[in-house]
């Protein structure tokens, strides 16, 4: 006779709140089976484990039912503590009574009853659980970071400096990133450079660090501490390892009608180009699109004046395989297309920018040296407007919901420069509210207002017309004074929202890892595992999480080194028991199942097998790879004669939790 012992949480208010805990242990107790059943406000404690273990000694359990919280929470939790008393771990169901029932309810009659009802079908199926054992495997002792902007090289750095070798695959020719691109950093005002540069040359001269530059993932295939990745290393036309970066083709190449994606399209670059000088690695690349060789057969001066002989106009992509056992994904951020707040006057002048349009304008390497001016005209401006919010904070359903976090600080610093710089200048910054939560940012953006004389405008600009001979006319309103204001700048900046790069979804689609509606990847758990995707071995590294300054781009680069180098540091990892496993005697060899498994752990193989007849016969079967698969259960739903099935989630085990709801 089996013996469960059914445990029930209040988990402080959260559950016992809504659901009567009282009303749940009288109501499991009458179910044949089960031995015991007691609630208490927190399970998970060290005195709800050890009310747990006492429970099973005083009263023989061998298997245990939990009333508490999500599985994702604490399943981990309460299998540690039932195997630390003799009880195999998959001898173990959760009722997740929180999330699925006391917080989606109000009414505590009917939130009781459904608590009931889940106890009563986790109790169902824990009757057909079956002892469990983790299969182990190898653990790659090599991580592939995908991005190679500040996260993603702090990432390497750290985890290249514990030992372990470590790729960074960057889709642009140089590594960098975003960051390479500003001026100044806030709150302290370092010059971005200063700061990034050596953290490039660091990871581009370290020992345990591979670059994969002007490349991109192809394909990935495989589990946690066992990845397949494909990476596509895309053709230069130069030869990296003759190269000198002597630039001299870059300044002879007669093509120069191309946007410089570097200089936000400030300035044009040549068909070859480098994109800034402190490029790592300092090689060209000619952009075949706009290269008068590749579409015309001619030129080939760049060739012609290369004193290494290194332009290759017959180079092809290169693909390269490799193993890893964790991946980093740093793939950071873009701002959002102006296309659709045309009210703005973007496009219309030249005078109406972005706020990285600003930073290159700002930058003594940028299209103007540093000299800030109107793009229009190349005279310094008299009058600058700020825009906060372009696009953050929208509710028009043309931008972005969410707030893009490092406006109000940038703002700041561009009117500071702005002020400092050119005193004469009239700076106003238009803002909804000025949001600042971070050591020192407070301080910093009342600087700005204090001390520089950058006027603050709560209120929101409504339109910015361009007359006939270029003028800017911003119409606005100050909502502290309710006055509707019209002003007449020389430069308007918008500060536009953030988003994540384009390839975020592709990515994750490779990856199996989840993203939010906005493309932000999601982490397994906002407040215990922020650096980790919910798919084992997939880690989280910047602004490709969600919007953040640098500092906490960097925080959190380390913490995700961390978590990477711990995965490393196994030999061996526990695979996951809860596998698909083929019943040979009715398997038909159709092999639907290898078409739908995602992981390639199914195979078909010619067997002798003793069908349900009693008959032996040879014939193709699907045999399951223990190691390689995870557990999806796509393959049961495939199979058209019940052959596959999913161990801890046995046909068997989901029909006695449904059943048992449908007697109710």
């Amino acid at each position: 006779m089996q013996k469960i012992g059914v445990f029930v949480c209040w988990c402080g208010s959260n559950i016992a709140g809504t659901v009567d805990v009282a009303q749940v242990v009288e109501a499991v107790r009458q179910i044949p089976d089960v031995a015991y059943a007691i609630d208490y406000k927190y399970m998970c404690s060290e005195q709800g484990q050890e009310l747990i273990r006492k429970a099973v000694a005083d009263y023989k359990l061998d298997r245990l039912v939990v009333c508490s919280c999500s599985p994702r929470m604490h399943e981990a939790t309460f299998r540690k503590c039932a195997e630390g008393v003799g009880i195999n771990p998959y001898m173990v169901e959760i009722a997740n009574i929180r999330e699925q029932c006391s917080w989606v309810l109000k009414d505590k009659d009917e939130a009781t009853a459904k608590a009931i009802k889940l106890a009563k079908a986790a109790i169902a199926k824990v009757r057909f659980n079956g002892a469990l054992k983790p299969g182990e495997s190898q653990v790659v002792k090599r991580a592939l970071v995908i991005g190679g902007g500040i996260a993603g090289i702090q990432t390497a750095l750290d985890i290249a400096e514990a030992g372990y070798k470590v790729d960074i695959v960057e889709k642009e020719p140089t590594i960098g990133g975003r960051m390479a691109q500003l001026d100044k950093t806030f709150p302290t005002l370092d010059c971005s450079a200063c700061i990034l540069t050596p953290k490039m040359v660091d990871a581009a001269n370290h020992e345990n660090i591979t670059l994969y530059t002007y490349s991109e993932v192809e394909s990935v295939s495989g589990f946690v501490g066992n990845f397949d990745v494909t990476i596509r290393k895309k053709a230069r036309s130069v030869k990296s390892d003759m190269c000198s970066g002597c630039g001299i083709c870059t300044e002879k190449c007669p093509s120069r009608k191309t946007p410089s994606e570097f200089d936000m399209g400030l300035k044009n670059r040549g068909a070859i180009y480098i994109p800034f000088a402190q490029a790592i690695p300092k090689v060209p690349v000619i952009d075949r699109e706009a290269c008068i060789k590749f579409k015309t057969g001619k030129c080939g001066i760049c060739s012609k004046l290369c004193p290494a002989g290194a332009i290759d106009y017959t180079q092809t992509d290169e693909l390269i395989t490799e193993k890893y056992g964790a991946i980093v994904l740093a793939t950071g951020f873009k701002t959002i297309s102006l296309d659709k707040f045309g009210e703005y006057g973007y496009g219309a002048s030249k005078d109406v920018i972005t706020s990285l349009e600003l930073e290159r304008l700002t930058n003594a390497a940028g299209p103007t040296e540093g000299h800030l001016v109107c793009p229009s005209t190349g005279k310094e401006p008299k009058k600058v407007i700020i825009v906060s919010c372009v696009g953050s904070r929208d509710v028009s359903g043309r931008g972005k919901s969410y707030c893009s976090k490092i406006c109000c600080m940038y703002n700041a610093k561009h009117a500071m420069y702005i002020r400092e710089k050119y005193p004469d200048v009239d700076v106003t910054v238009f803002y909804i509210d000025v949001r600042t939560p971070g050591k020192g940012f407070d301080e910093f953006q009342r600087r700005a207002v204090e001390e520089y004389g950058v006027h603050y405008v709560r209120g929101q600009v409504g339109k910015v017309v361009v007359d006939g001979d270029g003028k800017l006319t911003v119409f606005a309103s100050d909502l502290n004074s309710g006055r509707k204001l019209m002003l007449n700048p020389d430069l308007v900046v918008l500060a536009t929202a953030v988003q994540p790069s384009s390839d975020a979804r592709k990515l994750a689609t490779m990856l199996t890892a989840s993203i939010d509606n906005d493309d932000f990847y999601v982490e397994a758990h906002p407040k215990l595992r922020p650096v980790e995707s919910p798919t084992a071995g997939i880690f989280l590294s910047g602004m490709c999480q969600g919007p953040k300054d640098i500092p906490e781009t960097v925080s959190q680069a380390g913490a995700a080194a961390v978590k990477v180098v711990g995965l490393l540091a196994k030999d061996k990892l526990l695979t996951n028991p809860c596998t698909a496993q083929c019943d040979t005697s009715i398997c038909s060899g159709c092999l639907a199942c290898t078409h739908v498994c995602p992981y390639g752990a199914i195979t078909g193989e010619s067997k002798q097998v003793i069908t349900k007849l009693g008959v032996r016969e040879t014939r193709t079967v699907a045999v399951v790879n223990n190691a390689l698969c995870q557990g999806c259960g796509a393959c049961t739903v495939a199979c058209p004669c019940g052959a596959m099935d999913l161990q801890g989630f046995t046909n068997q085990q989901i029909l006695a939790e449904v059943s048992f709801r449908s007697e109710e």
